[in-house]
């Protein structure tokens, strides 16, 4: 299978929206069905920004390497829905249609390919951290094991609320109108044509368009440092969660969360590393398997820039490593 055509398929349809998840399958010589380890990966974007396409090949191609089946979501994007009832629960009935059996239904009609189901890890890069993360907790069955690549955690820290001056720096005069037209999307939108890092849907890296209104929003959002209460006003005071008891993973876990690796850019200004070293924590203090790989000089998204063989490569490598004590390799 070619990495730059994997299978795809509807998951789940809601309010018009038609949401799918790209299937990557490791190479298979069997003519008889095996059972392969399942991986989910999960794009960042703040939420607001990217799609299935727009994730690490070279990641992605690891994974195959170890054995393993690769879906990569797409989600309803924030704010048209909230974090919670929009890419939260989307990704999470992604892993239930994949525990009841429904992937392997899909698998049936394409080869010998089908999925263990005692064995399904999650990754995810930025806000798909989070996500990766949010399969731990409040679901009927977890994901086996977690890897979050700088993942949006720890929402009540008081530097979600800081301006980005180099964010600012960038942005064109906007009107309040013009961004707000971001909300006239119907049915929600599942993928943007730019990435939070630049990424277009050609791979070029050509940064966002201020002519269109989600990346204008969301590049205002994240440089006035109210991305947060653009996701998920009901954790602002007043609101239904102002805890974010609901949706922050630093909240939610228990001694039976399941294992989880953590990776993070020490030159990281967007998601600062001190965000991951809180989940961290929390982890540690209820003797939660974990680990966690400090990257130097690394800054936010750089799992889309690094280069195989690189220092960093093999440092954010170690996550996927970590992922493999646990759900072990496919029958390459």
């Amino acid at each position: 299978m070619s990495l730059d055509n994997p299978l795809t398929v509807l998951y789940k349809e809601i309010d018009g929206s038609k949401i799918t998840t790209d299937v990557y399958l490791p190479h298979s010589d069997s003519s008889s069905p095996q059972k392969y380890p399942v991986v989910i990966d999960i794009h960042g974007g703040a939420f607001m920004l990217g799609h299935s396409r727009m994730v690490s090949m070279p990641q992605i191609k690891d994974c195959l390497e170890r054995g393993w089946i690769v879906l990569v979501p797409n989600h309803r994007l924030c704010p048209g829905v909230d974090l919670l009832e929009g890419p939260m629960r989307d990704i999470r009935d992604l892993l239930a249609w994949v525990y009841d059996g429904r992937l392997d239904a899909y698998l049936a009609g394409k080869g010998s390919h089908r999925a263990d189901l005692d064995n399904v890890a999650v990754f995810g890069t930025s806000s798909g951290g989070n996500l990766a993360l949010s399969l731990g907790f409040d679901v009927p069955r977890p994901a086996k094991a977690i890897f979050s690549l700088y993942g949006a955690v720890n929402f009540a820290d008081p530097a979600w609320k800081a301006p980005l001056p180099h964010i600012a720096a960038i942005l064109p005069k906007l009107e309040e109108s013009f961004l707000k037209k971001i909300y006239d999307e119907v049915p929600i939108p599942t993928d943007s044509s730019v990435s939070l890092e630049g990424q277009t849907e050609s791979g070029a890296s050509k940064g966002p368009d201020f002519s269109r209104p989600r990346d204008a929003f969301a590049f205002t959002q994240i440089a006035t440092g109210n991305v947060i209460s653009a996701i998920y006003p009901s954790g602002e005071p007043g609101g239904s969660d102002p805890g974010y008891e609901k949706v922050d993973p630093v909240k939610n876990i228990s001694v039976d969360f399941p294992p989880t690796y953590i990776v993070h850019g020490l030159a990281d200004t967007m998601v600062p590393i001190e965000m991951s070293r809180a989940l961290f924590k929390q982890l540690q203090d209820k003797g939660v398997p974990s680990g966690m790989t400090e990257v130097p000089g690394e800054e936010h998204t750089f799992a889309m820039k690094m280069e195989v063989g690189s220092k960093t490569w093999w440092l954010q490598r170690e996550g996927f490593d970590f992922l493999e004590k646990y759900i072990g390799r496919g029958p390459v």
